[in-house]
């Protein structure tokens, strides 16, 4: 819907279909900007741990796998590399003059969804698809978390290397 009266005449269909505003209760959203579909993805494999998982959404990223991944939790410096590190990186970044998109805010998600798995045991997955990365900000469109009962720890501290 691009303007009000779009938005107005599209209330009134729904309303005539569905029923009164009040037994619709609809809710009105903004769209989300133009940009840059992503996929950012967080797993934990039995044999290498906390995995989170960067690429550009859609079918050709899919053909190509190309995905990066990076154990967690990862630095600012890690999510930055996870960014760049992708074949189609050069769409986030202006290629053939379009417009580069907002690798901050990108990085700084990446960085949450890190610190989320790390910090919290019982989430053992993590999807969020599409990630639309605009010129300024980013929406995620799309997310589910799976919950499990956290792994029991076999260790009980700080790993630490021995004093030779």
């Amino acid at each position: 819907l691009a303007d009000e009266e779009q938005l107005c005449r599209a209330y009134a269909e729904l309303t005539e279909l569905f029923g009164t505003p009040d037994e619709l209760r609809p809710v009105v959203q903004g769209m989300a900007p133009r940009g840059v579909d992503t996929v950012i993805r967080a797993v934990i494999d039995p044999a290498a741990g906390a995995l989170l998982s960067f690429g550009l959404a859609g079918a050709a990223s899919q053909l190509l796998d190309d995905t990066a991944h990076r154990l967690i939790p990862v630095t600012d410096r890690e999510a930055a590399t996870l960014v760049r590190s992708i074949r189609t990186a050069p769409l986030l970044f202006g290629w053939r003059g379009s417009t580069p998109v907002d690798t901050p805010a990108l990085e700084e998600l990446l960085l949450r969804v890190s610190r989320l798995v790390d910090d919290h045991p019982e989430v053992v997955a993590v999807t969020l698809e599409p990630v639309v990365v605009a010129p300024r900000g980013l929406s995620v469109l799309g997310a589910s978390v799976r919950l499990a009962p956290p792994p029991a720890r076999d260790d009980l501290g700080p790993r630490t290397l021995p004093a030779y």
